[in-house]
């Protein structure tokens, strides 16, 4: 590579663009990027449909890890060699290289597995934060989410389990559903079930082995969010979270669930949250280094990804949104 950087324009004929490198200045941080995901969040960017959307024309990316190549004179936390990841969405991860203001990165540990890096700091943070901040769950407590082979399902069941939580994990019927099964309970999964069969009465029998969900995790919303907050399945005076609504379907809540088990809805963005501790940047670094430390036993791997060079990031853009397919893709930069 030259100075410059290969940033990727998924809506163009197919072509890298070579683009200048911003200047280092004082608070500058030359970093050579070495693997980004491909989120849902960052189709969404593109298709303009995102909350936050850059100023044109931008870089994709939200999520990656890179290697600080060069530090300006006014750089205290960094220096060359220190991997780092973004500390908010928006920084354009799709790229070879770039340069970022010293605040917009996050120094990881040189132990912590690549992929583990590049893909931790919106799935699993989303996760934590969504089982700390809404409910006090305990060992032996249980949790229920539907989109449970997403890259946030698979670390809420990581994460859960780290904490003795038990969780009831919903996925969408598919060929492959006995395969889907057992990687999920692989990861420390309870019990995992199809839409489908949660409809049926028989999926009641489930509270004879573990105790009613306090806590239901929402990232597709429509009948699926209503299912999960029914009083078949919530805790009285539990909470459902929205994070996510991959059906692209207004949430309905049975009238029951409000009036009789009084249930709380909430939602959560975790781009809103770093900005809203933004000052607090104590909080933020005591989150990534708890998950760093479950990164370390094994109790929190990255999600099932597949590796795609730069050079076929179209391939990896339809993978991305192929009906499906559980493996994140992750462009190699």
């Amino acid at each position: 590579m030259s100075s410059k950087g290969c940033a990727v324009e998924p809506l163009d004929e197919g072509t890298l663009k070579d683009i200048s490198l911003s200047e280092l200045g004082a608070s500058g941080v030359h970093v050579r990027m070495l693997a980004a995901p491909i989120n849902p969040s960052d189709i969404n960017m593109i298709q303009g449909l995102y909350a936050v959307l850059p100023d044109l024309p931008a870089v994709g990316g939200n999520e990656g890890v890179g290697r600080v190549e060069k530090t300006g004179i006014g750089v205290t936390s960094l220096k060359p060699g220190d991997l780092v990841i973004p500390a908010d969405a928006g920084l354009g991860t799709w790229q070879t290289e770039a340069v970022f203001k010293e605040e917009k990165l996050l120094k990881m540990p040189p132990d912590i597995p690549l992929v583990s890096a590049a893909t931790l700091s919106v799935n699993p943070c989303t996760a934590f934060r969504m089982l700390s901040d809404f409910e006090t769950l305990k060992p032996g407590d249980s949790v229920i989410q539907n989109a449970a082979n997403s890259g946030v399902g698979q670390a809420v069941i990581q994460i859960a389990a780290a904490k003795g939580i038990k969780t009831i994990n919903v996925v969408r019927d598919r060929p492959n559903l006995q395969e889907l099964v057992d990687r999920l309970k692989s990861l420390g999964a309870d019990h995992v079930i199809t839409e489908e069969a949660l409809r049926k009465p028989e999926a009641k029998d489930l509270f004879q082995k573990i105790p009613k969900p306090l806590l239901a995790l929402n990232g597709v919303g429509g009948k699926s969010a209503a299912e999960c907050c029914s009083p078949s399945f919530l805790r009285h005076k539990g909470t459902m979270v929205t994070y996510g609504g991959m059906s692209k379907q207004p949430v309905t809540i049975p009238v029951s669930a409000l009036i009789f088990k009084d249930v709380k809805l909430r939602g959560f963005w975790m781009t809103q949250w770093k900005r809203d501790n933004a000052q607090n940047k104590e909080e933020l670094d005591r989150m990534i280094a708890d998950l760093c430390t479950l990164i370390r036993k094994g109790q929190l791997s990255a999600p099932a990804c597949q590796e795609v060079p730069l050079a076929d990031y179209q391939s990896a853009l339809t993978a991305a949104m192929t009906p499906y397919i559980s493996a994140k893709q992750i462009l190699l930069l």
